[in-house]
């Protein structure tokens, strides 16, 4: 496929030998293979430096036609993670007490949660991500982006691996619906919440459900002209 002379830069690739590709990927599955979510958090302080740095780090995932399509508010003030916490436990409330069907409920059984979120306030810094369905044009009509929830979805799986690389720890928390968010954060009609995700350290003894995800066999379907590769 030929390119243009103008609107590219040669691409400046790291080379690895195949054992240290090997390597690498091992060593990083066995990173990613430590995250748990967890419900109780330390109050001790996180850097602002630091929360700036896992933000840009999420903010490097490929998007629909570049079109970026995300903001992240980082919250610490007490204020307005009491008044997250208010309008979260309300909704989740009313899930756990009339919206969730029975099978929803004994899912989630095993994990032992209801309806009290007190994380987010304990936690020392909320991240709430929204989607941008579209931007505003000052000229014109809006600008459709594309592929949002999707483009949002890798950025969010970024930020949680930098979270859980930098040695902190968080929780994919979606009480639903989330409309509150955009009221409480005052963001435009733009913008639509995704995910908010407590962000701390964890809390002396806390603990984490016994769970195991399932094994590369049920998740993997390979389609080779030759099955001499096999799974590592």
């Amino acid at each position: 496929m030929s390119r243009p002379e103008s609107g590219f830069v040669p691409l400046d690739p790291r080379r690895f030998s195949e054992a240290e590709m090997k390597e690498r990927a091992r060593a990083f599955y066995e990173e990613a293979s430590r995250r748990r979510s967890v419900r109780d958090f330390s109050d001790k302080p996180v850097p602002r430096d630091l929360i700036e740095t896992l933000i840009h780090t999420a903010g490097t995932a490929p998007s629909g036609a570049h079109k970026q399509p995300w903001t992240f508010c980082a919250v610490s003030d007490p204020a307005i993670k009491r008044a997250i916490r208010e309008a979260a436990e309300k909704e989740e409330y009313d899930n756990y007490h009339g919206r969730m069907s029975p099978a929803w409920l004994e899912d989630l059984r095993p994990l032992a949660t209801d309806w009290h979120k007190p994380f987010l306030e304990t936690a020392p810094w909320l991240i709430v991500v929204f989607k941008r369905i579209w931007e505003p044009s000052p000229e014109g009509p809006a600008h459709k982006n594309y592929y949002v929830a999707e483009s949002v979805g890798i950025a969010s799986g970024l930020l949680i691996q930098a979270i859980h690389h930098a040695g902190l720890v968080t929780l994919t928390h979606t009480p639903s619906p989330m409309n509150f968010l955009q009221h409480i954060l005052g963001r435009p009609d733009n913008e639509r919440p995704f995910l908010l995700l407590p962000v701390g350290f964890p809390a002396e003894g806390a603990l984490v459900p016994d769970l195991t995800r399932k094994p590369v066999g049920e998740i993997l379907v390979w389609h080779e002209k030759d099955a001499a590769s096999q799974p590592f």
